[in-house]
């Protein structure tokens, strides 16, 4: 027979996979569009063949640093919030995870700034008691992100309450099903 404290925790689930906000990719994609009409304006108007072969290179040179580079930054910052932690990954080629226990305690605050502001989303420091906040770089919806940390930080110190207060809770587009016995 086993005590009532041994029972397992629930199994980690994941949350919320995160990235910047896309409007990162507004500029390189205006590039890309820029640099695609001008290459396919001038190529095949030069004088000489390989004034058009450098012009196609060139013009791949500049998608790939204006475009690809940009995208592929964007692609590796990826943040996770699962019910146990925070998992911050991010780097191109040289990859770095960071990992915040819920357990641990942590203050959560949310900073926005110009378009921050019409885009509802932000930065969502968290401070952990060390010199430097951890960052959640320009994450869409960022109250929303702040108010679920601070309800998975409050689950892990008192999980019975708190399942409590999440089967009290009605959330949009759940409905209230009776037993009918």
């Amino acid at each position: 027979m086993s005590a009532p404290d041994s029972i397992p925790p629930p199994p980690e689930t994941v949350v919320a996979r995160l990235r910047p906000h896309s409007r990162a990719l507004f500029f390189p994609t205006v590039a890309l569009l820029a640099d695609i009409g001008a290459v396919s304006y001038f190529a095949g108007s030069l004088p000489e063949e390989w004034m058009n072969l450098l012009l196609l290179a060139a013009g791949a040179v500049v998608a790939l640093l204006l475009f690809v580079v940009p995208v592929l930054r964007w692609l590796s910052q990826n943040d996770t919030i699962t019910t146990r932690r925070v998992v911050i990954r991010s780097g191109i080629l040289v990859r770095s995870r960071q990992e915040l226990l819920h357990s641990r305690g942590y203050d959560v605050t949310v900073r926005q700034a110009g378009l921050q502001l019409l885009f509802r989303s932000g930065d969502v420091l968290i401070n952990t008691g060390n010199e430097h906040p951890v960052a959640l770089r320009d994450v869409p919806d960022a109250d929303l992100v702040q108010s679920a940390l601070h309800d998975l930080m409050e689950a892990s110190f008192n999980p019975i309450a708190a399942r409590r207060r999440h089967d009290q809770r009605s959330y949009p587009g759940e409905t209230d099903e009776q037993d009918v016995g």
